[in-house]
């Protein structure tokens, strides 16, 4: 299992067909860093799709997911945004995790 301490998405729209070491780079523009057990979110611009890159301690993993209609809701303005797991888990399923409150509920804005 791949150990996962903190999750950060990143607002800039990636062109999809960039592979893991054009990832790697953009996490270090964007955060800094690569931090051990951190994954980062990237999205293209139509928000589709999302790739996820994750630092395990040891190596890099990167896993893709493609929605057949709808899209993910991202965000605007930063560089990079903290996500909890359960924005996270909202955010895979193309459910609006900016609006999500205490207890899954998702409110109004």
């Amino acid at each position: 299992m791949i150990r996962i301490e903190a999750l950060w998405l990143s607002v800039a729209p990636l062109d999809m067909r960039a592979g893991m070491d054009t990832l790697l780079a953009q996490v270090v523009r964007v955060f800094g860093e690569a931090q051990p057990h951190h994954a980062y979110l990237f999205s293209n611009r139509r928000g589709s799709r999302l790739k996820v890159l994750v630092h395990d301690g040891f190596g890099v993993w990167l896993a893709c997911r493609r929605l057949n209609q709808g899209r993910f809701h991202w965000t605007e303005g930063q560089d990079g945004v903290a996500l909890t797991r359960a924005q996270f888990d909202a955010l895979v399923l193309g459910l609006p995790w900016q609006r999500l409150g205490d207890g899954g509920v998702i409110r109004t804005l």
